[in-house]
């Protein structure tokens, strides 16, 4: 009972804090609980390794996890109620030299956010709007683990069905959140679901559109082609850091130059910015993070119409002038000049090769 309080206040508190994440990290003197909070990892609470063992057991021993199992990594997901709320939580194990450490990835059931709310700037938002309500294509989605691709992507589907009544269907690994009006299904490679193999079934099911959860070897890329030559639209995320090399990482997965210039619609690369606080000068405390309503905005990259076929002629040639005009760097030094954003943000990407 000690445990599941723990791990119940655990909860409660990184969905107060919105915190993507809780590690549960062992070190020489205990076990430290951290939480993600808009990008930063921020100590949270100190347990003995004693507890620790004991907070961890329970939580592979709730999720169906193998208790008796330290040596493997290991991965399911579990829904806790929260006073009037549903929270999902996804549970990754990890041996290492000293016990078995443990992240949850926290997804609170809530409305998403419309895309006006997500996007720093409003025209991107309109931008992002007319692709997702094109009849036909391939949508890509990239960005680095934490960009926010996830979030973007839900927003997209609700703007969509608030237009009509479609059948939309989703291939994830695993389905981060439960969203009305979708059909949802879950890969499970042990059981052979694949998102090649599930993407095959999908099409029999008669979609208006499909959500491809990741694109991550040359078979799903093929068949996510085909599925937008097909007549369909297809959205799907892809790792990558800019709209430029999405293209090329498409083209070194085998798929065709001139299938992908017949069937792309548009790709969009994100990244999450830290919004100045009205009320601090320096960083921010948790309990001014806790108390403020917009804490981080999107600026998204937007590849489509004329710049995305420039794009395909200048593919094996240097990106030189900035294509899309509109790019990550020109959108995070308009952020500094209108204040929204402070210049530690271009510290942080605006010298990175990520931008």
């Amino acid at each position: 009972m000690e445990a599941a309080s723990k791990l119940r206040n655990i909860i409660k508190e990184a969905v107060a804090l919105r915190a993507s994440d809780v590690h549960i990290l062992p070190d020489d003197e205990g076990v430290i609980i951290r939480l993600r909070l808009d990008g930063q990892l921020i100590d949270s609470d100190r347990l003995t390794h004693q507890a620790g063992r004991k907070l961890i057991s329970h939580m592979k021993f709730i999720s169906g996890m193998d208790i008796g199992e330290r040596r493997r990594p290991q991965n399911k997901r579990i829904e806790m109620k929260l006073e009037h709320r549903t929270v999902f939580i996804r549970l990754s194990t990890f041996p290492s030299s000293l016990m078995e450490t443990l992240v949850l990835r926290v997804f609170p059931y809530e409305k998403s956010d419309t895309l006006h709310n997500l996007a720093l700037f409003p025209e991107q938002a309109a931008n992002l709007q007319k692709l997702i309500h094109s009849p036909h294509g391939l949508i890509l989605i990239c960005g680095p683990t934490g960009a926010g691709k996830t979030t973007t992507l839900y927003s997209l589907l609700q703007d969509r069905m608030r237009g009509a009544k479609e059948n939309i269907m989703t291939l994830e690994d695993p389905v981060e959140r439960r969203e009305n009006g979708l059909l949802q299904m879950e890969i499970n490679e042990k059981a052979g679901v694949t998102y090649a193999s599930g993407l095959r079934s999908l099409l029999r099911h008669d979609p208006d559109l499909i959500v491809i959860g990741e694109i991550r070897d040359e078979e799903t890329a093929a068949i996510a082609v085909k599925a937008a030559m097909s007549g369909h639209l297809v959205i799907s995320s892809l790792h990558s850091s800019s709209t430029s090399n999405a293209l090329r990482r498409l083209i070194d997965l085998g798929v065709d130059k001139a299938d992908l210039q017949e069937v792309l619609y548009g790709v969009v690369a994100q990244c999450l910015i830290d919004m100045n606080c009205p009320f601090c000068t320096g960083g921010c405390s948790i309990h001014c993070r806790k108390r403020r309503i917009s804490r981080r905005k999107a600026l998204y990259e937007i590849l489509m119409e004329d710049e995305l076929q420039q794009a395909f002629e200048n593919l094996h040639k240097p990106f030189i002038g900035g294509l899309p005009r509109f790019n990550l760097k020109y959108l995070l030094r308009k952020g500094i000049a209108l204040g929204y954003i402070s210049e530690r943000e271009w510290k942080r990407f605006g010298k990175g090769a990520y931008l």
